[in-house]
């Protein structure tokens, strides 16, 4: 697969031996520059800096630190704190979702897509299924996925897609994954997926197959 400026029908040629379509969430099914995710790093800062007992420069500073070396700030603080996931997630997902609105043309293109739509995100299921609800996309996913579900495993991290893409019963080989992170379609790559950046700007490298930025525009091109 070659990313890029193909035509339509190109496009869905590829894809057409897609089964299951896994999407992740956060700057994915709603675009970047709403900045939902600010909300988020604000609350991990305050949790950091109660439960550490560190100034809010140095739990900023852990924060990205932790995502890049771990997957996610949480994974950082669970393998270097013994912080307990649970409390942390509720918190930091404790958030308003009034700058997401309903996006009728992204809606009509996923129920477009034929087989099975899930969602697989680093969040939790719960706050997934807020930002779902508030983007218009009820009804539309058979499944859900968060970071519990794979054993509070992040992804990048193998056995957090195994564990993820075994419980739903997906065949990597007919399957398609979309996501923000680039690290992040590394092993779907592997695993047989066909990849898709959904990013502002592409990310040359051999595992991602294509890029867009815009997510609609492209599904209207796969189907």
């Amino acid at each position: 697969m070659q990313a890029v400026s193909e035509t339509a029908p190109s496009v869905a040629r590829e894809f057409a031996h897609v089964r299951t379509w896994v999407f992740d969430l956060d700057n994915t099914l709603y675009p970047p520059e709403v900045r939902l995710f600010d909300q988020i790093e604000v609350r991990m800062r305050t949790f950091m800096t109660r439960e550490l007992g560190v100034p809010v420069a140095e739990a900023d500073r852990l924060r990205r630190e932790y995502w890049s070396a771990h997957g996610t700030t949480l994974a950082g603080l669970m393998a270097v704190h013994g912080v307990e996931p649970e409390p942390f997630l509720e918190e930091v997902h404790d958030i308003s979702f009034d700058v997401l609105t309903p996006d009728a043309g992204l809606a009509e293109r996923i129920a477009a897509l034929p087989g099975r739509r899930i969602v697989y995100t680093n969040g939790t299921a719960p706050y997934a299924r807020q930002v779902i609800s508030a983007r218009g996309l009820d009804g539309l996913f058979d499944a859900v996925y968060g970071v519990a579900e794979a054993n509070y495993r992040p992804k990048p991290d193998r056995a957090a897609f195994e564990t993820v893409f075994s419980a739903d019963g997906l065949d990597p080989a007919r399957a398609a994954m979309f996501e923000d992170d680039p690290r992040n379609l590394s092993v779907p790559h592997e695993m047989g997926l066909a990849t898709v950046l959904v990013a502002p700007a592409p990310e040359p490298a051999p595992h991602i197959h294509h890029h867009t930025d815009d997510l609609a525009g492209f599904l209207a091109r796969v189907v």
